[in-house]
């Protein structure tokens, strides 16, 4: 191809992207199709025939990029921009999640057996305190005590791995 087939085409870029963006409705998709269409135009300049219609020969192109383009997107199903799925994208930091739950399978593991029970029938499988008597053997009195004590102590517990470490200050004699 040489430098005047070259302004030729050049110059039929604002009919293409005009009539690209009426295809399209879209700018940005517009000014694809407008460099696929010419990418395949030169690439295929050699079956360009000297004397007809540059302008029929490119618009011809890009419709059929076009019809092409519209065909592989109904193959792949709808595409949807990146822009409107980008919240589903991110995804919230969890290192504070993973450290509260540490700190609360310490605080849980360092109380009483049964304790750790009591809070496992009542408060985690949602078992009444009835339920947790029968299941325990003890009267309900019992598991209320014993309920009311685990919590408190679970909250102890936590609250000794909620201080921020302190460092200690050593002063010079």
């Amino acid at each position: 191809m040489n430098k005047g087939q070259a302004a030729a085409i050049e110059a039929q870029i604002p009919s293409l992207r005009r009539y690209a963006r009426a295809l399209t409705g879209s700018v940005d998709r517009a000014d694809d199709l407008v460099q696929d269409c010419l990418e395949r135009a030169i690439a295929r300049f050699a079956q360009f025939q000297p004397g007809t219609d540059l302008r029929a020969w490119l618009f011809t192109i890009l419709h059929n990029v076009h019809c092409d383009q519209g065909r592989r997107r109904s193959r792949r199903g709808p595409e949807i921009p990146l822009e409107d799925c980008d919240h589903q994208l991110r995804i919230p930091p969890r290192q504070n999640q993973r450290l509260e739950l540490r700190d609360f399978a310490r605080a849980f593991r360092s109380l009483s057996t049964d304790h750790q029970r009591i809070l496992l029938l009542a408060g985690v499988e949602g078992f009444s305190c009835e339920e947790t008597a029968r299941i325990l053997g003890v009267a309900v009195g019992t598991v209320k005590s014993r309920l009311s004590r685990a919590r408190e102590n679970l909250r102890v517990a936590q609250s000794k791995g909620d201080r921020p470490h302190q460092p200690s200050v050593h002063r010079a004699a």
